[in-house]
């Protein structure tokens, strides 16, 4: 994991005090051992630019900080050619990666078109702030170590788990949009943004349609085909769904060596079907079982405080502690893969289970992601998710907004936070966030992305050995009838029964989505407890309705509140907290 902080001053050289400070502050910000952390600084007239990581060397990727062309250059994440730093800021090279140039008088940072590796801003009378970590941003900024929080802009963590704006926890501190590059020159601070790509119509032929998949198909293998001469396989996390087959299917076509883990019980439909792709590629499964009463009628969960310290130091309060984060391990090179924002292939997870596509219906649709469950928020958070609605619902093509705040928000908040578990343990292959990857996708027609008929044939194309593997829950879309016109080439006669999902049975239960009452109380003490801090966001009486039940019925907002009540009430930054004891939560009985 590599961390930068860019400090340009207003009107004359940065000084030493502010220099100092942000050296002391860089253990807060950095979620690993401080033992671990190497850095290097860069000076020159009126700007300064710091980068840190816990990775062992440079060898992979460039310097942390490197010459080139009369400016320095760093690099956050990752180029699928390393030569291509000299490139930055294109963003249309490949890889996953954020940009950050300086010279004398001069500070810049670039975003790529998802802005999964994210750069956040702030300004003082005196200085532009400018870095990969937002509470590395503010508390640079600020003259102590008081951190004030953007209270009402967390309405959106209470209602999404992640947030749906350009704000952090943190006052003051921005993200930097898409595509978009922030330069301070003279003390000058000025943001250029490039639009998403607009999709192209849906291909009408048979032959167009190969076209276009083919380009996704030779994206996705230009991905992984750098893995193919690391001399060790690649450690797949695999499910029953459909976005790591994809990625099975990818290695498997570019004849990149592989193995596949599953987290989860035997009964479970995920390891079920993962062992079913596992077999028909040939390549090693192993299940990973989650802690157990020795009955097994329970498992043994984390101490939800534990569990949200740990996320909030890792996401910094911008992804809920619903969500299981990857806890910290020293630092491997070891090659991982996951699935995780595989939904830009099938335009968004926001519109994954979306029937009614009619103008309405999607109208409806980009509302509620924004104003969801509004009884539960007070007037003045309403207000303010209506404002962070109006341009998307301004958009004519209901279908391509939902695609892109899924790319802006999702991918761009969620996925930008919640991947810093990982990226400190290693530098995890995303394909599904590789900047040609995603352009592809972006590409083509959101309608028949949403179909799926494009990743149905992605699969028959990298390894056709899948096509009568099941998939957990929903069925492929355009089995369900969403694509009226089934061409030969696609179809091969008929979609098999085999691809048709049984019903979810026991075995997919969750105790993140089931509770149970001794998790359920722990979670209702702390949200209830601190109603004050949480008052300028969520109306109370509702609130303790939520909880009203010995069960909680919704685990999502639950979970969210404790997330955000814990940040507001000072658990992070903050001593780890020890001595909580595991909660058991049973699992339900099927005779019942």
């Amino acid at each position: 994991m590599r961390v930068y902080l860019g400090i340009a001053a207003k009107r004359q050289d940065v000084s030493a005090h502010v220099l100092n400070r942000v050296r002391s502050v860089i253990e807060a910000a950095f979620p690993v051992p401080p033992d671990v952390i190497r850095g290097r600084e860069w000076h020159g007239r009126g700007v300064s630019l710091f980068a840190w990581t816990n990775e062992p060397d440079d060898s992979r990727q460039p310097p942390l900080i490197s010459e080139h062309g009369g400016r320095v250059i760093g690099l956050n994440g990752h180029l699928a050619d390393p030569a291509d730093v000299t490139r930055l800021p294109d963003d249309s090279v490949g890889g996953c990666f954020s940009g950050w140039f300086a010279g004398d008088g001069e500070l810049a940072a670039s975003t790529a078109i998802n802005r999964v590796c994210p750069v956040f801003y702030a300004e003082t009378p005196e200085l532009h702030v400018v870095g990969s970590r937002a509470l590395l941003v503010h508390l640079a900024a600020r003259p102590d170590d008081r951190i004030e929080y953007d209270v009402l802009a967390l309405q959106a963590m209470v209602r999404q788990g992640f947030f749906l704006s350009d704000e952090t926890p943190y006052q003051g501190v921005s993200a930097l949009r898409p595509s978009s590059r922030l330069t301070v020159r003279d003390g000058v601070r000025s943001i250029t943004e490039t639009p998403l790509l607009e999709a192209a119509p849906a291909p009408t032929s048979a032959r167009d349609k190969r076209a276009a998949i083919g380009e996704l198909a030779d994206a996705l293998l230009a991905t992984v085909a750098p893995l193919r001469d690391l001399g060790e396989p690649v450690n797949l996390a695999l499910t029953g769904g459909r976005d790591t087959r994809i990625l099975a299917a990818v290695l498997h076509a570019a004849r990149v060596p592989f193995r596949a883990t599953t987290n989860g019980l035997d009964t479970h439909p995920d390891v079920i079907i993962a062992r079913r792709i596992a077999a028909k590629l040939g390549v090693e499964h192993t299940v990973i079982a989650p802690p157990q009463t020795a009955a097994k009628d329970a498992v043994l969960v984390e101490h939800p405080l534990s569990r949200a310290w740990e996320t909030l130091r890792t996401c910094e309060g911008m992804t809920s502690a619903y969500e299981s984060i990857v806890s910290y391990l020293p630092y491997s090179g070891k090659p991982t893969m996951s699935g995780q924002s595989g939904e830009t292939l099938r335009a968004g997870s926001l519109n994954l289970l979306q029937t009614d596509l009619s103008d309405k219906a999607l109208l409806r649709r980009i509302d509620n992601t924004f104003r969801k469950d509004g009884k539960l928020f007070t007037a003045a958070a309403n207000e303010h998710a209506r404002e962070l609605a109006a341009p998307w619902l301004a958009r004519p093509n209901r279908l391509e907004a939902l695609d892109h705040i899924y790319i802006w928000y999702k991918v761009g908040r969620w996925q930008a936070s919640a991947r810093a578990g990982a990226l400190r343990r290693g530098d995890p292959v995303r394909p599904f966030l590789d900047n040609r990857v995603a352009r592809a996708a972006l590409s083509l027609d959101q309608g028949w992305r949403l179909s799926e008929e494009v990743i149905y044939a992605l699969i028959l194309r990298l390894a056709p050995e899948l096509r009568d593997v099941p998939i957990e829950g929903k069925p492929w879309r355009f089995a369900e009838g969403l694509t009226p016109r089934k061409p030969r080439w696609f179809w091969r006669d008929h979609v098999p029964p085999e691809h048709m999902p049984t019903a979810k049975t026991g075995g997919g239960w969750s105790w993140r989505t089931s509770p149970g009452p001794a998790l359920s109380a722990v979670l209702r003490e702390q949200v209830l407890g601190s109603l004050d801090a949480l008052a300028p966001i969520v109306n109370p009486d509702e609130v303790r309705a939520l909880f009203a039940g010995p069960v909680v019925t919704k685990p999502g907002p639950a979970w969210h509140l404790y997330t955000v009540s814990t940040l507001l009430t000072g658990l992070y930054p903050g001593k780890q907290p020890e001595g909580l004891e595991e909660i058991t939560v049973s699992r339900p009985d099927p005779a019942r």
